[in-house]
Formats: structure tokens, sequence, C-alpha cells
């Protein structure tokens, strides 16, 4: 059973994404020899941990059918506060716990609003992404505050087991439990019809908006984790840390076969994609490729990851042509155009002689 699923993954747009990661990976390899080596793949992984991480939590908000925008402004605002309630004299742990609770906190109001108000999701959470920006700026002005204790930084940027850090073990940890939750659960599965149907879902007696509180509540817990991991990884707080972000963030989950209209998708395509994004980021760099122009690769795999599995899709449910003469020799019930002889099941004593 486990072998058919995987296989028949791999003849759907996960094996495309396995194919183009092999292509970029063989690119990279011609460009630098050493580029497979273990030290590389972890301080690749390291440079993009902290999206990679809400990545996963972006997944379940997209296949819900919602979308949140606010995800690197959130870590963005929890880094800054973190820092600020440090610099002001509050114990460091005491200030990472005020961000979390502040992050888990938002995001349970882009929930509220959005799954018991009513209000769009794409309207509440640009609302955030304009808002938590702008208290961020509040926080910590144009300066960049740092002096963190050693402890704090060492985690964000020496080995926690072996060379991998404290990030990269999240990560890891967050993929299986987001995997398992997402494909092997009974919320992964309400998830999945929740996004498909709101109103199937309602009618089979299950609560829509308790799904969407809880994952708009943990992407921003998992956002605000990112910007303290972040904060870490860079020693230092601005109160610009994670802007742009979401761009990156959207496309990888879209890219991992995330239908943007929610209900369809899978954390193998997710987590094939991710590590694909990061070896053609880190590719561009390694060919020469400007910032701005990684930027605008980057948005052009947005549309396509959008426009590709919709046109695929089209394809693949375009209603196959049928002979008008059979339409006349096999009328079907009223309404049907021959439904039963285009389709070749008519009785076989009333083919014609």
């Amino acid at each position: 059973m486990m072998a058919r699923q995987i296989g028949r993954r791999l003849r759907g747009w996960e094996g495309l994404l396995l194919v183009l990661l092999l292509v970029v990976l063989a690119f990279n390899v011609t460009q630098a020899s050493n580029f497979l080596t273990v030290k590389n793949q972890i301080n690749l992984f390291q440079l993009g941990i902290e999206k990679a991480i809400v990545i996963l939590a972006m997944a379940f908000v997209i296949i819900s059918g919602e979308i949140d925008l606010s995800v690197a402004s959130m870590m963005g605002l929890s880094a800054a506060i973190a820092a600020a309630l440090f610099e002001r004299g509050l114990p460091l742990p005491l200030a990472i716990l005020v961000a979390l609770g502040v992050g888990a906190g938002f995001g349970l109001i882009n929930g509220y609003f959005v799954a018991v108000v009513g209000v769009s999701s794409l309207a509440v959470t640009l609302a955030g992404y304009v808002g938590f920006r702008g208290l961020a700026r509040l926080l910590v002005q144009d300066r960049s505050v740092g002096d963190f204790p050693d402890w704090f930084t060492d985690l964000g940027q020496r080995g926690l087991v072996g060379p991998l850090t404290l990030s990269i073990v999240i990560f890891a940890a967050f993929a299986v439990v987001a995997t398992v939750v997402l494909h092997f659960s009974g919320f992964g599965r309400l998830t999945f019809v929740v996004g498909s149907s709101a109103p199937v879902a309602r009618f089979s007696g299950a609560s829509v908006a308790r799904t969407k509180l809880l994952i708009f509540l943990v992407s921003g817990l998992v956002s605000a984790l990112a910007g303290v991991l972040m904060a870490a990884r860079l020693g230092a707080v601005r109160a610009s840390t994670a802007e742009g972000l979401e761009l990156d963030i959207i496309t990888v989950v879209l890219l991992g076969g995330v239908s943007i209209f929610g209900g369809v998708g899978s954390m193998i395509g997710v987590l094939l994609s991710t590590y694909l994004v990061l070896n053609l980021r880190n590719g561009l760099v390694i060919a020469g490729v400007t910032g701005n122009t990684q930027t605008g690769i980057i948005g052009l795999l947005l549309i396509l990851s959008v426009l590709v599995p919709n046109l695929a899709g089209r394809v693949r449910n375009r209603p196959r042509r049928t002979d008008p003469q059979a339409r006349t020799l096999y009328p079907g019930p009223a309404g049907s155009a021959g439904t039963a002889g285009a389709a070749g099941s008519a009785p076989s004593s009333t083919a014609p002689g």
C-alpha cells in the first residue's frame, strides 16, 4: 500500500519536483564541486531555516482554503519584542515567552476575524502584514538591537546535535509532526475537507471555525518562534528583520503542489519544494545572479506554481469529444445528449444492425 502510494505520487507533481531538484543539484555541482558535502548542505539549510519552519505552518493555512500574508511581519515583530524587552531589563527567557505569546495571540485574532466574523483572510492578514511591521518599528525604531547573551546566539549559530543547530532540529521535528498530522490524523483530513468545501464540513458536523482558529493560532505561534530563532542566528534585530520573506514562503508552499484554492496538497511536495528553492537560490548566487533578479525568478515560480497545476487539471478534465452520429443513435435521457452512446456503454441489443 505504501509503495503504491509513493509510486503514484512520483508519477504526479512530486515526481516533477524531484526531477527539477536533481537538475538544480547537478548544475550546482558543476559550479562548485564541494556543493553536496554535509557541511555545505547544513550551511545551505541554516541560511533559510526560519522560512522553512514557517512553510510547514503555511501549508496547513493554504490547504484549509485561506492565506496568511502576515507571517514575515510576525517574525519581525516577535524578534523586536524579545529584543526590546531584553534591552529594557527583562530576562531574555521571559522576553522570548512574551514574544511567543504575542504571536499566538495575534494568530488567534487573525483566526477569529476569518473564521468567526467571516472577513476574508487576504484582508485580515494584509492588515497584519502592515500593522505588525509598524509595531516592530515603534519598538526598535531604526536601531539595531543586539548584545544578546552568548547562550542565545550559540543556539542560533552553533551545533546542538553534532553540526545541526537548534533551528534545524526544530525544523526536522516539525516536519515529521506536520506530515503525520496532515496525512494520518483526523485533524489533517478535516483540514482537507474544510479547504475543499466548508459547507460540506459543516454539514458533516465538523467545526470549521474551530479548525481555522487553531490553524491561524499555530501559524502565529510558529512565525513568532521563527522570528526568535532568526534573532539568535543573526545576533541582532532590526525592524526590517524577515522583511519580504512572505513571498518565498507562499511560493514554496504553492510550488509543492498545494492548491491556492485549498483542499489539495501534500507535505512531501512541500518538503521537496523547500529543498528545491533553497538549492535554486544558492545556485543563483553561485552563478552571480543579483538579489533583485533572484526575487524576480522566485516571483515567476509563484506564477507558474499557480498556473501550471490549474492548466494541467483543465486538460486532464476536458470532456472527450463525441461523435454527432453517436448522439443521434443513442440520445439517452433528456438533457444528457448521448452520454451512454458516447461512452460506449449502450446495451448490445440497441446497437444498429
